[in-house]
């Protein structure tokens, strides 16, 4: 990857080229993986307005970025992931299984991060090589460095993903993470998931530059801006990025996507978002635009999608079923995990 140049990358489901490393197994997996993500995320944010979980914050919309990037993750091995408080998607499709994701947003004994004891879905799960332990907008940007730091200290591979919005490329830590990570040429990925919006703050009263991939030149490291919403192009440009990064240091990815829902469940967006804007970014939602591209390259038939919809909806419906009527954590565990005075 040439140095401190920002540019547009072509949309790889309009080209209709599918990557030669990729096979139909692969793609028709994770079709199947976003398919479920869409609807456990659908049916979360149904059981907040039943009061059954207390907040989410939903990744509908984000789910060809944070996909994307998890199968280069996964292609090559070797990578470990700080995913933000949006990429539900993104730890769920990483290998957690629907009963787990419910029971972490219910707040239930057999949450895999935190055993029902945090945010959802918040905190270390290690045998997936995750961490995600803050709920604070940019926080993960300088615990990914210094993990990242820590992996070429000791000799190791490892190429670090670290996700975060828009609104958080605003904070100082981005800043103090990227100056650090380029002074000691880091194995690490900044992908910033921009949806235009912090919170209710739209991109133009953020910040005086149209890409936030423009700012990687600032630190002398190359950044690139995507169309987050195309599942093959992302997966491409994060495949490129990690082989960029273990050989010469930072990369930032900006994956422009669209928030389809509002900030979280205690958020009204239609106070600051106009009418039609949702419903013009549906328009290029990513689980329709991939799967009428694998039902064009012949890797998925009308018939598997309808099926790949109904086995999801089935997952979810038992999963819900599970978690609700599973028991909070025991009290006697009320010490355990925490650190002692």
């Amino acid at each position: 990857m040439p140095p401190r140049k920002s540019r547009a990358r072509g949309n790889g489901a309009a080209d209709g080229a599918l990557p030669a490393n990729l096979s139909g197994d692969d793609l028709a997996d994770y079709y199947r993986r976003m398919a479920l993500c869409r609807a456990i995320d659908e049916r979360i944010w149904a059981l907040n307005r039943q009061g059954k979980v207390p907040i989410a914050a939903s990744s509908q919309g984000h789910e060809a970025a944070q996909l994307g990037s998890l199968l280069a993750a996964e292609k090559d091995g070797d990578c470990f992931l700080f995913p933000y408080y949006r990429d539900l998607a993104l730890k769920f499709a990483a290998g957690i299984t629907a009963e787990e994701v419910m029971r972490s947003f219910m707040g239930k004994a057999g949450d895999p991060y935190s055993n029902g004891r945090q945010f959802p879905l918040q905190g270390a799960d290690l045998p997936r090589k995750i961490i995600q332990i803050s709920n604070v907008v940019a926080a993960g940007l300088t615990q990914s460095v210094g993990y990242a730091l820590a992996c070429k200290m000791r000799g190791e591979q490892t190429v670090v993903l670290v996700y975060f919005g828009d609104g958080a490329s605003s904070q100082g830590e981005t800043h103090e993470a990227m100056n650090f990570a380029a002074v000691h040429k880091l194995p690490v990925i900044f992908i910033c998931e921009n949806n235009r919006y912090a919170i209710s703050v739209p991109q133009r009263k953020q910040m005086g530059v149209e890409e936030v991939a423009s700012r990687a030149a600032g630190y002398g490291f190359p950044g690139f801006a995507i169309d987050g919403m195309d599942f093959i192009g992302c997966y491409e440009a994060t495949r490129e990025a990690i082989n960029s990064a273990r050989a010469q240091g930072p990369v930032l990815l900006e994956m422009k996507v669209e928030r389809f829902m509002s900030h979280t469940t205690d958020d009204d967006d239609r106070r600051y978002r106009p009418p039609d804007e949702v419903t013009q970014a549906r328009q290029r939602d990513p689980l329709i635009t991939f799967g009428n591209l694998l039902l064009e390259q012949g890797v998925l038939t009308q018939e598997q999608i309808d099926h790949a919809a109904a086995d999801a909806l089935a997952a979810v419906d038992a999963a819900t079923d599970a978690a609700d009527n599973a028991s909070p954590p025991d009290v006697s565990t009320l010490h355990q995990m925490v650190y002692s005075g």
